[in-house]
């Protein structure tokens, strides 16, 4: 790497990272104040800012160095390409739930992809447990306010993103004290963050509303993202 390149990526990044946080709070701020059914300035805030903060994340994914792997950082973007088509299916002014959970599915199946291409699927099974543990937790929880329609959808959903988080915190687990410590890590920050992310999307949407769920339920959700973009970045720290 050059000497410019020791000196410009840092600058480049930290910007992206500024994007990043301005345009998830323009987002926030859109969906919180958007009015209810109808398509005001703060909804189009919110329609534009929301796949930016995305788009930004995946930039960042894309480009960090030095990568963990060629295969994880494409695993990790192509999840993220499905987790934008995700974002703009929820937000659209149409029911589209059910498309942007399967979406979201096959990101995250993307990201299970990325996660056990150096490292085992439920290399440590307890991490594996506790997760669906969790997401078995919520679904009972969740169940008697659940639609019939969304009753398979639902767990064939929650049984890959618990999945997803028990291989993230497993190969956390694993690459303790190697060459991974300082991003595996990262990863499994940003695992949990989307379970929590989801969890109360559902409870918002199923069981009662969540005051100020949209601040609650995109900050978690861009700090999962983050998280995972980060966890492309191959170092011997957590900065």
């Amino acid at each position: 790497m050059s000497v410019s390149n020791v000196i410009v990526a840092p600058v480049v990044s930290r910007g992206i990272d500024v994007g990043i946080v301005l345009a998830a709070i323009a987002a926030i701020i859109g969906a919180t104040f958007a009015a209810a059914g109808a398509v005001d300035g703060w909804q189009v805030l919110h329609w534009i800012a929301k796949p930016l903060a995305t788009l930004l994340i995946l930039w960042k994914a894309w480009h960090d160095r030095p990568e963990v792997s060629a295969v994880y950082r494409r695993w990790i973007g192509i999840g993220m390409l499905f987790s934008l088509a995700g974002d703009i299916l929820l937000m659209l002014p149409v029911d589209a739930f059910v498309a942007g959970l399967v979406t979201f599915l096959l990101g995250h199946l993307c990201f299970i992809r990325a996660l056990v291409s150096d490292t085992r699927f439920a290399a440590r099974p307890l991490a594996l447990l506790g997760c669906l543990a969790y997401g078995l937790l919520n679904l009972w929880a969740l169940w008697p306010t659940l639609p019939g329609a969304l009753h398979v959808p639902v767990v064939v959903y929650v049984a890959v993103l618990a999945s997803m988080g028990g291989q993230a915190v497993a190969r956390a687990w694993v690459h303790g004290d190697d060459r991974l410590a300082g991003a595996a890590p990262w990863a499994a920050g940003g695992a949990l963050l989307f379970m929590l992310s989801d969890t109360l999307l559902a409870w918002n949407r199923f069981r009662f509303a969540i005051p100020l769920s949209a601040l609650w339920v995109l900050a978690t959700y861009y700090a999962a993202m983050w998280c995972l973009a980060r966890s492309v970045r191959q170092s011997g720290d957590l900065t």
